[in-house]
């Protein structure tokens, strides 16, 4: 079996920590936005010795976001920190139970249609991590390989009004069809950041009007 190009272990641990720590992230200062974390958990695959990252897809039952394809995340309560948000709503949507040494590093804050400032949070979830997804909160629980994020064809963009931004997308096999942003532009933004060490910016692409609810 031929070694995996994002092998799970210490080696890409380290190297997304010190890509992360290299990386001068722009945060979003607006008093009329609503506050929210996500986490970009890091996995070991369950086929291979590579990496993946988690993904959720939400039911068809919920009153926001029904039926999308989402990092775990929420809308920060009050007292916390963002990274505690994140680390919060992993336990309460997957049962994760992860700290702050599980942390790597923090990506840019993204404004969404419906008014929330999302803040990334990137973590390390470990090798077999105890995932019991809660069925009020996640229909499904997918691991996208950190190859299939790395494929050329990501980004792809559609186009919207003139002078606005695109709508940025990406087409995953593991999902089987695509995925709009935000989720889609915080994930290329992992890809470029973290995995390839570069300056990449997303939080001018727009989102598709299905995401604004």
């Amino acid at each position: 079996m031929s070694q995996p190009a994002f092998p799970f272990g210490q080696s890409l641990r380290d190297d997304i920590t010190t890509k992360l720590a290299a990386f001068e992230r722009r945060t979003i200062d607006e008093a009329d936005m609503r506050l929210a974390a996500v986490a970009v958990v890091v996995v070991k695959n369950l086929e291979d010795d590579g990496a993946s990252v988690l993904l959720t897809h939400r039911p068809p039952g919920m009153r926001r976001h029904a039926r999308q394809y989402a990092l775990p995340g929420g809308r920060m309560d009050e007292g916390e920190t963002l990274v505690e948000t994140a680390l919060r709503e992993l336990h309460e949507e997957l049962r994760l139970d992860l700290g702050q040494g599980d942390v790597l590093g923090i990506l840019d804050d993204y404004p969404t249609k419906s008014g929330f400032r999302i803040t990334p949070i990137v973590a390390w979830g470990g090798e077999a991590p105890d995932i019991d997804p809660d069925p009020v909160e996640v229909d499904k629980v997918l691991r996208i390989p950190l190859t299939e994020l790395d494929s050329d064809a990501i980004p792809l963009f559609k186009e919207t009004e003139p002078g606005e931004a695109p709508i940025l997308y990406s087409l995953l096999p593991t999902i089987g069809h695509t995925m709009f942003a935000p989720t889609a532009a915080l994930l290329y933004q992992f890809r470029e950041v973290a995995m390839r060490g570069l300056d990449a910016r997303v939080a001018h692409y727009n989102e598709p009007e299905f995401a604004w609810k």
